[in-house]
């Protein structure tokens, strides 16, 4: 009968989030705030319906292996790299910063060291789940803050690892040259793991899965992808390291596969059941009673995450070279205490973590849960609205890293914004029939290119006026606005069109959704990216037909 109580507070438990999620998506708003709500109010703080609270925490952390699993198939080690250097290695420096002041901070309300520093890594990772789906579900993942907000995140997931050793370390009664020691000896197993899963996943898995048994029965492939994402969790745990790191590795090194793109539909559907379990069973922690009884210290605490790590992953991009606004907007977007701390804090309950503690932390990360829907919604135009406030008070310069001309011209005919592919092609073809031609892009490498077509290049940010000036946009016939995410994209086109009412601005449309709005925003024609691939798939289907 036991089992049978389990799967029926799984069943009220995905019923609850799904009429909650709903709720949340009529109401646009991210239906994770909904999971969160089903946990509280069914959990034992609240009605008490559910009472296998344990097991299904078990299930949860199935579902976030599972989710890391998936994002490490969306990123080989080239991918990675890709990154750069200002999301990978601030991503690092970010991590340490914040251990580091967060520490600090504690020690100053009288906390041990050990606490402290356990205080500190629990509040320096965000949410990747949370994050992720949002930039996703808005578009925003390849715009600059999307790109580098993924890069942190990637390097918050890695560094989970030798965050739950020390963590682990602290809370016993060994001495620093004990933890460091035993940092360094899971650090070898986890060296170990990468080996041995680079030998699983890089040479034997793409080899059985040419199988002619897995390629004609459709069964074998998902079990197959099941048993690679959860064994590899398991493998991870069986050696004390974290679940969640065995499945980003193995899922990364099947990446490069052909079949990466395969076995990430075909478990989809488990990670989608086995994630809403772990965000309702979050919210099973929640106590609403402690909560409303101590609301002053967990508003309080919860501004200074928000706040502090905003201000910290801004100050560290900038550093590698960001805007002021791209680098704020990153720290917005992760200004929130991740899933991953509850597994910190559960190790670290008891010796380092006191009975006061623990509802305040995890009260105060469910809050900023509950406020990341709208942090990655309001990242950019927050970060404009902040970086112009403190440049109008001199408490900060735009002058640094917000223009760099590769190359002098005279006044440019056309001017294109974003070199990506679509900016690389539009300025092969310009470059043909006009030899005045200046392009604007954030990304150095891309300028590179910019000067072997013989083109203008400026590194700028074309959400400011001055950039746009200087890059001739006053003077030039038409503005080619190729920028892929289409919030940015709105801004400089109703920027465009403020500064230079007569140019005509021909924009980008990554998604059909966006079109009206850039087109009310001052655009004089929008190309409509998912109508021009629906045209292209039917020519080559009617070429197929020999018609």
């Amino acid at each position: 009968m036991e089992i049978w109580g389990v799967l029926s507070d799984i069943l009220i438990l995905l019923f609850a989030a799904l009429v909650l999620g709903s709720l949340c998506e009529k109401f646009r708003q991210s239906s994770i705030l909904g999971y969160l709500v089903a946990g509280t109010l069914l959990g034992p703080n609240a009605l008490q319906v559910v009472s296998s609270a344990d097991a299904v925490s078990i299930l949860a952390e199935l579902g976030v292996a599972l989710l890391l699993f998936t994002i490490g198939l969306e990123f080989s080690w080239n991918r990675l790299k890709s990154l750069g250097s200002a999301a990978l290695g601030g991503g690092a420096i970010q991590v340490v910063v914040t251990i580091a002041l967060s520490a600090l901070i504690s020690a100053s309300f009288g906390y041990s060291w050990r606490t402290s520093i356990a205080i500190g890594a629990i509040v320096t990772l965000s949410s990747t789940a949370c994050v992720l789906r949002l930039l996703v579900a808005r578009a925003e993942i390849e715009s600059s803050h999307g790109r580098h907000a993924l890069g942190v995140l990637l390097m918050q997931d890695i560094a989970l690892v030798p965050l739950v050793l020390v963590v682990t370390s602290l809370n016993g009664e060994g001495t620093m040259a004990q933890v460091g020691a035993d940092v360094f000896q899971t650090l070898a197993w986890a060296a170990a793991l990468v080996m041995v899963l680079y030998i699983l996943m890089g040479k034997i898995m793409p080899r059985v899965l040419k199988f002619e048994s897995l390629l004609h029965n459709r069964d074998l492939p998902i079990l197959l992808a099941t048993v690679t994402g959860l064994g590899s969790a398991y493998a991870a745990h069986f050696l004390g390291l974290s679940p969640a790191l065995g499945a980003f590795v193995a899922g990364m090194l099947l990446a490069s596969s052909p079949f990466a793109t395969q076995i990430r539909g075909d478990i989809v559907s488990l990670r989608t059941l086995l994630v809403t379990l772990f965000f309702s069973s979050i919210g099973m922690l929640g106590d609403p009673v402690w909560f409303i009884n101590n609301l002053a210290p967990v508003l309080a605490l919860v501004l200074a995450i928000v706040v502090g790590k905003a201000v910290i992953i801004w100050a560290v991009l900038y550093r590698f070279g960001l805007t002021h606004s791209n680098a704020l907007a990153t720290g917005i977007c992760l200004g929130q205490v991740g899933e991953f701390s509850f597994v910190l804090v559960e190790v670290g309950r008891g010796a380092l973590i006191d009975d006061y503690l623990f509802p305040l932390l995890i009260s105060a990360t469910i809050t900023t849960l509950f406020l990341t829907p709208y942090l990655v919604a309001w990242a950019p135009q927050l970060s404009r609205i902040t970086v112009s406030f403190l440049n109008r008070i001199g408490l900060i310069s735009l002058k640094r890293n917000t223009m760099a001309t590769i190359q002098s011209s005279t006044s440019p005919e056309y001017v294109i914004i974003g070199f990506g592919p679509a900016g690389n092609a539009v300025g092969q073809t310009l470059h043909r029939i006009s030899e005045r031609v200046a392009v604007i892009d954030l990304n150095p490498g891309l300028i590179d290119e910019v000067q072997q077509l013989g083109l203008v290049g400026h590194i700028g940010d074309a959400m400011r006026a001055d950039v746009l000036e200087h890059a001739g946009v006053l003077s030039a016939s038409a503005v080619v606005v190729t920028v892929p995410d289409p919030v940015a994209a709105q801004a400089i086109i109703a920027l465009i069109r403020s500064i230079a009412p007569g140019v005509h601005i021909i924009a980008r449309a990554r998604h059909h959704r966006y079109l009206d709005a850039l087109q009310e925003g001052g655009a004089s024609e929008v190309v409509d990216e998912e109508l021009l691939v629906g045209m292209r798939l039917a020519a080559q289907l009617r070429r197929y037909h020999g018609s």
